[in-house]
């Protein structure tokens, strides 16, 4: 929140030009960096515009929070105004977002969409976007989750007309949502009166401000039944003992102020966010206050898209690690860290507050955030220099704050076939462990096949989702990425192997050219045209995997030999140490040759490598064969 004061006290502040130099002076000691100058106007031509109508309405002691942030995001409300009813006396609070527009045309195909001059894409119905914060407040801050009938939202678009925006309206209005216009600036006072007093807000204010932070029993109720109906899952061996520890380290908690911290590790396929979903149905269930975090915009996404794809409003209980900087201690009673392994040093980054630059480390903001954080994750997938989710380091972040840390090892696995041998083979393959490369023996769950070329590789992966299998082409990081396409073009062929040239997965989050966004590249049976790397085949699995093994691994006499000079990652700094450069190339190939359920293709762009592959596989291997 960049400002609170009374409606007549902002009025008096937009008179006297105090108001922008104050917002100013708040935004740069919250973000660090001076604000653009088109929101520096929206606030010199939109606030005053509010200000006026609450003091035109009788409601001058109504308190204006300014810019206010929504708990655990970086989104923030224009204004959210805070009373006391008219008839109930009760604490009362409206979500004001204002618009300078004065045209809008609502898209042909969805009215919850709409086009503006000044925007070249579609933006959000304004009605809709107030809405969404509202249903959002009343999940996470704890004075509305009890109360949500007293929260209202309005969009305000103070310069438009009937003739300008008409066709926004057609979208659906209630109570969360409503459009008014300068225009018939008369109906927004009337509508401010309905669910504002003129008695002061101040305590009203206090309330929302200070109300608990986390997700409601409501949502969490919906998250629960979510669970339950789309995913049954059965836990095995140590996937039930790791369910239940932390069940009973929360009854701990719950019943002696306790806090501890539990780490589940296991490789790729051991079940780990299966468990995580299972104990977020589970914890909901039973009125716990939970959320799920992950380092990974594709994950993230793609686990918002599965569980919440009825109840938009469960998306919400799916965060980043990077959302708990401002988290009060223990303000939730289980934080499920999925894919821990993709912890940061700290959370900042160039957009971060400079209040918020504090240097703590992301792994202690993350223990701090719940009375049980639970990390899940798999050390041989820490794939960028500044990744820091290992188990050494939980365990001494633990026990530096003198709390108990529990571990779970799982060791069966579910992808891969469920094969134990092929995990083993690829982690020897690559020397992650000592012992060298072994022979592949075949086991009867896993195929693993060697191609000549990726025309080969392609077009046999091809043939498998022919036959109703899934299936994807991943590589190393070693051709130049175009992330930036325009509008109507088709994705640059970027990965180019003698011939044949394909294009990288979308960069982003919108689709291109009929190719999915970048987090559903794994997921979405479009995905198939475009080679993805390892940051967006990362969680994911698939039935048939294909994998390119690019210059920047290559068997050389008895050894591997990586080439950072042909990496194209840049992550890789000059600073970042050899030695790490090679460990993270070869957990690199150790995610993307552990992603197929049912078998997978490699290729590699390196002829001797080709041959050493060969012979560890053997002549049986090839695909004429299969």
């Amino acid at each position: 929140m960049l400002f609170r004061d009374s409606a007549a006290a902002v009025a008096a502040e937009c008179l006297s030009g105090a108001l922008y130099l104050r917002l100013t002076e708040q935004f740069v000691h919250l973000h660090g960096y001076r604000p653009g100058s088109s929101e520096v106007r929206s606030w010199e031509r939109s606030i005053p515009v509010l200000a006026s109508a609450l003091n035109d309405a009788g409601l001058g002691q109504v308190e204006m929070l300014l810019e206010y942030g929504l708990p655990l995001t970086s989104k923030r409300a224009d204004a959210v105004l805070a009373g006391v009813h008219p008839e109930t006396g009760l604490p009362s609070y409206v979500v004001v977002e204002l618009k300078q527009w004065s045209s809008a045309e609502p898209d042909d195909d969805d009215p919850s969409l709409c086009h503006v001059d000044a925007y070249a894409r579609p933006v959000l119905n304004p009605v809709d976007q107030v809405r969404g914060y509202c249903e959002y407040l009343v999940s996470f801050n704890g004075a509305l989750a009890e109360h949500p009938e007293r929260i209202s939202g309005a969009a305000y678009l103070h310069n438009a007309t009937q003739f300008g925006v008409g066709g926004l309206f057609g979208t659906e209005q209630n109570r969360l949502g409503r459009l008014f216009i300068g225009a018939r600036r008369g109906e927004f006072l009337e509508f401010l009166r309905t669910r504002l007093g003129a008695g002061s807000g101040a305590s009203a204010a206090d309330e929302f401000v200070d109300g608990k932070i986390g997700p409601s029993r409501q949502l969490m109720a919906v998250a629960a039944e979510e669970v339950r109906e789309r995913e049954q899952f059965v836990l095995l061996d140590e996937q039930q003992v790791a369910y239940r520890i932390v069940l009973n380290a929360v009854r701990r908690a719950k019943e002696s102020d306790h806090k501890e911290v539990v780490v589940v590790t296991g490789g790729p396929g051991t079940g780990k966010s299966v468990i995580a979903l299972s104990l977020l149905g589970e914890l909901y269930r039973r009125g716990i206050t939970a959320l799920h975090a992950t380092g990974s915009s594709s994950f993230t996404t793609t686990m918002r898209k599965i569980v919440g794809a009825r109840k938009r409003e469960v998306k919400d209980l799916f965060k980043y690690f990077n959302s708990f900087m401002t988290a009060e201690r223990n303000s939730l009673d289980v934080l499920i860290c999925d894919e821990a392994h993709r912890m940061r040093e700290t959370s900042a980054n160039r957009y971060t507050r400079a209040s918020h630059r504090t240097g703590k480390p992301q792994i202690e903001e993350l223990i701090d955030a719940a009375r049980v954080p639970v990390f899940l994750l798999d050390e041989h997938q820490v794939v960028r220099p500044g990744e820091m989710g290992t188990l050494g380091e939980i365990e001494t972040t633990a026990a530096k704050k003198g709390l108990r840390c529990r571990v779970v090892p799982l060791d069966s696995q579910f992808r891969c076939g469920g094969s134990d041998a092929y995990l083993r083979w690829v982690v020897r393959l690559l020397e992650l462990e000592p012992g060298g490369p072994v022979t592949w023996e075949p086991d009867d769950r896993m195929q693993l096949l060697i191609a000549d070329s990726p025309q080969e590789m392609e077009a046999f992966l091809d043939g498998r989702r022919a036959l109703k299998y899934s299936a994807r082409m991943a590589a190393g990081y070693c051709w130049q990425w175009t992330k930036e396409v325009p509008a109507g073009q088709a994705l640059p062929a970027d990965v180019v192997v003698g011939e044949w040239k394909r294009p990288w997965n979308v960069y982003g989050d919108r689709a291109v050219a009929g190719a999915p966004p970048a987090a559903l590249w794994a997921t979405d049976p479009a995905g198939f045209g475009q080679v993805g790397c390892v940051y967006t085949a990362q969680g994911f699995e698939y039935d048939w995997s294909g994998v390119i093994i690019g210059p920047d691994l290559v068997w050389r006499g008895d050894r591997w030999i990586t080439d950072r000079t042909a990496s194209k990652d840049p992550v890789f700094r000059k600073s970042t140490p050899d030695a790490d450069v090679d460990r993270l190339i070869r957990n690199t190939y150790k995610v993307l040759l552990t992603r197929g359920m049912i078998g997978t293709v490699v290729y590699s762009t390196d002829a001797e490598t080709r041959g050493k592959l060969r012979e560890l596989t053997g002549a049986t291997s090839s695909l004429a064969a299969v």
